[in-house]
């Protein structure tokens, strides 16, 4: 598992926003600037469109009269510069105010959160205010100079004004995706009305619906009004199905980013925690249905962490593949007839060194014992079953089965006692190895128990490790144990490192034990001084 990020996917579904890790500073900035823009684009296409709408989508009646020079050359052009510097300043200087807890990095009250929520509406009601007075004035100015172009300026103000409202909207809550990311982590979740579903039924209309209106109702002029021929009314419904086309397009690409993007980010977050990386949350900033599946994703996320770490817990205490073939099957109590090589490694003098040394000091001896142990059985596919108190009970061959599982654990058993020489000099200990049949599975209460193994070999390793406290640099195995060594040449080469030394009678038996020591080993070497 890796917590790298992939820097592929953008926190906030774009790189214009920036990363979850960027400064207060440089995200303040960037907020106000694609704000300005937002406000300066959207309008921007509104007035294109109303002047396409005015000069050729509905030519007649005309605007261009003599008598409305002064509407055309001196009111619009001071409404809409107007209109542009108050709607930048205003909505930027509110803005500000109203997100001045993100700037400082404070945490958000609730009031904070109320109010930063409702940002993008605040912004959209400033651009609908100024098109409504845009609406009322330029219908009183150009209605004084034509009664009969009330119907087109009211059309084309309206239509204008409804795209630059929507567009306005979606872009401003584009720039806001870290603020609202911010007030989610803080526990404050904007819900957005009417969902995904309603939200893209009314873009549509917006951008959509309405130059489709317009379309019918140049129709309607051309009965009204004679004057209108079949080529003008060919040119205005071309003009129309031309900004039907293009402001559609332009709410259809921002409002499909608003869905798509969520989407991704969780597309991406599937596609590491299918390479294995748990690592990583999504940045959660939506507030809609598409939000509820990021912090979904999140959850799911959490829960297979906890998974993992469980299963790493439940393998260090009773061995990976204990823990795997627990994980992988329902456990039962009772065992079955397996044979095995059993490793037994007892600690010589362990009353002393808790006599002698400090509580922490045994325990940081002991650790590292028991590290030597646990590496060399893992090496060769064993299984530390236990450790008791200063001991340790290692099988090779159960729950999962070995070529030659005594060849393992005579290998095992000798590096043991090297690396114990070599790497805790402090701590020497007596290791035996046995071999035959056991009961292997799970003993104790069906409401806890443990994977163990039962039988002859463990008793005999185990009294094999009291002998071998004699010369623990020697481990000692049975006749058994050799005699069980496969025809290959690696239980040959084996084979090689055992002599026989004695026949015993072990404790707790009637008949004599053949025992095998391990040739010694060279000393370990000396530090250079």
């Amino acid at each position: 598992m890796t917590s790298r990020r992939d820097r592929s996917r953008p926190d906030f579904g774009s790189a214009l926003l920036g990363s979850q890790s960027e400064g207060r500073l440089m995200r303040r900035v960037r907020i106000q600037v694609l704000l300005t823009l937002s406000i300066v684009v959207s309008n921007f296409v509104g007035a294109l469109c109303a002047v396409g709408l005015s000069l050729v989508g509905i030519p007649s009646p005309s605007l261009l009269q003599g008598d409305m020079w002064w509407v055309n050359f001196i009111a619009l052009p001071i409404y809409v510069a107007s209109a542009f510097v108050v709607g930048i300043l205003w909505g930027t200087t509110s803005v500000v105010r109203v997100l001045a807890w993100a700037n400082r990095g404070d945490t958000p009250t609730r009031r904070d959160a109320k109010r930063s929520a409702r940002v993008p509406w605040s912004l959209v009601r400033l651009q609908a205010a100024m098109w409504i007075g845009a609406t009322i004035l330029f219908t009183i100015c150009y209605g004084i100079a034509d009664p009969a172009v009330i119907p087109k300026v009211f059309f084309v103000v309206v239509m204008s004004g409804s795209v630059v409202v929507a567009a306005s909207y979606l872009l401003s809550e584009f720039a806001l995706r870290p603020v609202s990311a911010q007030l989610i982590s803080a526990g404050f979740r904007r819900k957005r009305r009417g969902g995904v579903g309603p939200r893209a039924v009314l873009f549509w209309v917006l951008g959509s619906g309405i130059p489709l209106m317009g379309i019918i109702l140049v129709l309607l002029f051309g009965l009204v009004f004679d004057e209108i021929t079949k080529l003008d009314q060919f040119v205005s419904v071309l003009v129309l199905t031309v900004i039907a086309l293009s402001t559609g397009l332009l709410l259809t690409i921002l409002s499909s980013r608003a869905i798509v993007d969520p989407l991704r980010s969780v597309r991406h977050g599937m596609r590491r925690v299918a390479a294995g990386d748990l690592g990583e949350d999504l940045v959660v900033y939506d507030g809609t249905e598409l939000g509820d599946l990021q912090g979904g994703y999140n959850d799911m996320v959490a829960g297979l962490r906890e998974r993992e770490h469980i299963r790493d817990l439940f393998g260090r205490h009773v061995g990976r593949d204990v823990a795997a073939a627990a994980l992988s099957t329902d456990p039962e109590l009772g065992g079955t007839e397996k044979t095995v090589a059993v490793v037994f490694v007892d600690v010589i003098g362990s009353t002393t060194l808790a006599v002698n040394r400090p509580p922490g000091e045994v325990v940081d001896v002991l650790n590292a014992f028991f590290a030597v142990v646990v590496g060399a059985v893992e090496e060769r596919r064993g299984l530390v079953n236990k450790f008791e108190g200063d001991a340790v009970l290692a099988i090779f061959g159960a729950p999962l089965p070995l070529d030659d599982p005594a060849a393992a654990a005579l290998g095992a058993a000798r590096d043991i006692a090297d690396r114990l020489r070599a790497e805790v000099p402090d701590l020497s200990a007596g290791i035996g190895v046995g071999f035959g049949s056991v009961v292997a599975g799970n003993v104790g209460a069906i409401e806890r128990f443990e994977y163990t193994v039962i039988g002859d070999p463990v008793n005999e390793s185990a009294r094999l490790s009291e002998l071998a406290k004699r010369d623990p640099a020697r481990p000692l195995a049975s006749g058994r144990t050799l005699g069980a060594l496969t025809g290959n040449s690696a239980a040959a080469a084996e084979r090689e490192h055992w002599e026989q030394m004695e026949k015993v009678v072990l404790r707790g038996r009637e008949d004599e034990t053949e025992v095998f020591a391990a040739y010694p080993a060279a000393p370990p070497a000396e530090p250079a001084s």
